[in-house]
């Protein structure tokens, strides 16, 4: 299973999208400053999260999520 997750910074109120395999150990990579796209935007929060049976359609997701429809998408389940 992978997973296509949504963070948001409790620091700037922005949103991080990107998928893992791990989706507790990745958001603790977060949390901790071990990622760099985030490690200034600590506190994160996990708002959101899909399962995908693959890693594809996990990366499928991502990619889905940074379009503006994508964008438009997530307000609306959030």
């Amino acid at each position: 299973m992978y997973y296509t997750y949504v963070l948001k910074s409790e620091m700037d109120n922005n949103l991080y999208i990107g998928y893992t395999k791990d989706l507790k150990n990745r958001l603790e990579e977060h949390n901790s400053g071990k990622a760099d796209a985030t490690k200034c935007r600590r506190p994160l929060k996990l708002i959101y999260y899909e399962a995908c049976l693959n890693e594809q359609k996990a990366i499928q997701r991502e990619k889905y999520f940074k379009t503006g429809f994508g964008r438009k998408y997530l307000k609306n389940r959030i």
